[in-house]
């Protein structure tokens, strides 16, 4: 959240609600939604670390809002990640764990496992199909986005499968 939020500052200052708004727009509903508590203990920790700087700015009718612009340190920040390249593919993954540790604890039969696991997945996949068919069809990051989690998850599948033929 907090390297999402400097790069929407990038583009100009912004208060929290406007933020969590660019975010929604930008994201489509396929990605959960920010919370708005998150998302300005997230600035107030960008504030302290010297990435952001906040104002205060008075309102006749309602509260005094924050506006926030991003710092030199936090534009060097954003340049950064965007030069890293992400993560490398999953090997932490508390699924894979639960099937490794199933034999070998008793506790739990790895093909009930898969079995289960391959339903969620199945279940998120149609949840996934519905919103594509609902989203806003000019949004195409949030298709893509919608669009990469239906191939994640064919992949996972894939591997469910995979892991099925080895165990039985």
């Amino acid at each position: 959240m907090r390297l999402a939020l400097l790069a929407l500052l990038t583009s100009g200052p912004a208060h929290g609600y406007e933020l969590k708004q660019a975010l929604e727009n930008l994201l489509g509903a396929a990605y959960p939604q920010p919370n708005v508590g998150q998302i300005y203990v997230t600035l107030g920790r960008l504030e302290k670390a010297g990435l952001i700087e906040g104002e205060d700015v008075e309102q006749s009718d309602r509260p005094n809002k924050r506006i926030y612009r991003i710092t030199a340190a936090g534009r060097e920040t954003v340049d950064a990640w965007f030069e890293e390249p992400t993560a490398e593919p999953r090997v932490r993954d508390e699924f894979f764990m639960k099937l490794a540790l199933a034999p070998r604890t008793g506790t739990a039969n790895p093909i009930a496992l898969i079995n289960k696991q391959r339903r969620h997945y199945l279940n998120t996949m149609r949840d996934l199909s519905k919103l594509a068919a609902v989203e806003d069809r000019d949004n195409r990051v949030a298709q893509l986005l919608i669009e990469g989690a239906m191939l994640h998850l064919q992949a996972d599948l894939d591997w469910l499968e995979r892991c099925q033929e080895e165990l039985e």
